[in-house]
């Protein structure tokens, strides 16, 4: 039988000759022939090698297969030619019609452009009120002044990812445009930053915003320098990314502007790091004027809220109980004291001897901290040979365990079931291994 798949422009009568025209030919010819079609070759019949001698005289050869032969007919060659030419009327026909719907919307364009503006405008509010009534959002005070005030504010993602969200207050005006932000890492300073934006983006779109109460002054740009990343395509490492993103804040930011900063300098040496935060600081209080939020883990920056007149100090507190902490997630003013860094380490599960080692590392820094505030410039040198004789008991003490290690090695080597070449490879292994702990 005719395979139909392949002829899907066939209308149901041209589908219904090829198939009274296959059963015509079978009981004339006596062949168990078949009629197909490709769009190489067009419509064909097609033959087994084995019926090759029963073909009539009339069928003109037009392909041979490996096991069979494709013929046409005058009368099959006069149908295609039919069918061909009814598909390009079809044709025509589909885009004549096509164009002329075409023409008839461009006649009301303006009227359907203006309808699906109006649509869209009304499908964003319902979103809006959709997703207000949904999760208790307020209606914020939207005015010309400078001041943004948020009770209760909440972040509208990250309240519907973890249980028991706390909401916070902020308060940025003339008088506080800089609120320098400190807490451990995990305690939830990057969402209070995200959440102060995103309750200001909101209100100016005119939604409702997820807070207890909201007035917001207008702000002409929001400007975020959040996250690090390598931009490896234009050769730029992660702290010039940030470095680049900083001066796009520094340079086209006005006291109209709200900026969120997120650990400005932590890409690179903590003196320099410390310096540049503390002169973006300054120059966003001092130049800019624009309300600026501020985290960071350089607690030197919060001296900054004694000597700028509308900064003010916010941290992030946590209780500590037993020697772990516990993220309260409660926005307070003051300073922070610590950073908890390796209780937040410990709590990433990093193994126990690396966090052991690490507080042992931490107290030699803060015991060497004290000792360098202590003395004056006469007991400088004293303090630095301490050092050095602690770095030498920590090279001695490396030393040794390595020696432990390599003797350990040696012992456990089963000398009769190693070739001389494995032995002597070992040798070079251990001898390396105690030439690098004594570097």
């Amino acid at each position: 039988m005719l395979n139909w798949m392949n002829c899907g422009g066939l209308s149901d009568e041209g589908r219904q000759w090829l198939a009274d025209f296959e059963r015509r030919e079978r009981a004339r010819t006596g062949i168990k022939l078949k009629v197909g079609y490709n769009k190489v070759f067009g419509f064909y019949i097609e033959v087994k090698k084995a019926f090759a001698a029963k073909v009539p005289r009339e069928y003109i050869r037009k392909q041979t297969l490996t096991d069979a032969e494709r013929f046409v007919t005058e009368e099959l060659k006069a149908f295609e030619a039919k069918f061909l030419s009814a598909e390009e009327r079809i044709k025509a026909l589909e885009y004549e019609i096509f164009e002329r719907i075409r023409r008839e919307v461009a006649r009301y364009a303006r009227e359907i452009q203006s309808v699906a503006a109006k649509i869209a405008e009304l499908d964003m509010l319902l979103s809006f009120a959709e997703v207000a009534s949904a999760n208790r959002y307020c209606r914020p005070q939207v005015d010309d002044g400078s001041e943004i005030v948020i009770r209760g504010g909440r972040h509208p993602v990250v309240e519907h990812q973890v249980e028991d969200f706390v909401p916070n207050d902020v308060v940025l005006n003339e008088e506080n445009r800089l609120i320098i932000l400190t807490g451990p890492n995990m305690s939830g300073k990057s969402t209070f930053l995200r959440q102060i934006a995103l309750i200001v983006l909101l209100a100016q779109i005119g939604s409702f915003v997820p807070a207890d109460y909201a007035k917001i002054g207008i702000v002409d740009r929001i400007f975020t320098r959040v996250g690090a990343y390598d931009d490896l395509s234009m050769g730029q490492s992660s702290f010039m990314v940030e470095m680049s993103e900083t001066a796009n804040i520094l340079n086209n930011a006005t006291a109209r502007s709200l900026v969120i900063l997120d650990e400005i300098g932590r890409g690179t040496s903590t003196l320099d790091g410390l310096s540049i935060a503390w002169a973006v600081a300054s120059y966003l209080h001092e130049k800019v004027k624009a309300k600026t939020l501020f985290a960071t883990h350089f607690h030197e920056l919060t001296e900054l809220a004694s000597s700028l007149e509308h900064a003010k100090c916010f941290f992030v507190s946590v209780e500590e109980r037993n020697n772990q902490i516990f993220f309260v997630r409660k926005v307070k003013e003051g300073k922070g004291s610590r950073s908890y860094g390796i209780q937040v380490a410990e709590l990433a599960g990093l193994p126990e001897e690396v966090i052991e080692h690490a507080k042992a590392v931490l107290k030699m820094l803060e015991a060497r901290q004290a000792r360098e505030r202590s003395v004056g410039e006469e007991g400088e040198e004293k303090a630095s040979e301490s050092i050095r004789r602690d770095a030498r008991c920590k090279e001695a003490g490396e030393e040794r365990e390595a020696a432990m290690r390599v003797l350990e090695e040696l012992k456990s080597l089963h000398l009769d079931e190693i070739s001389p070449r494995e032995a002597l490879n070992k040798l070079y292994e251990l001898k390396s291994e105690i030439e690098r702990a004594g570097k």
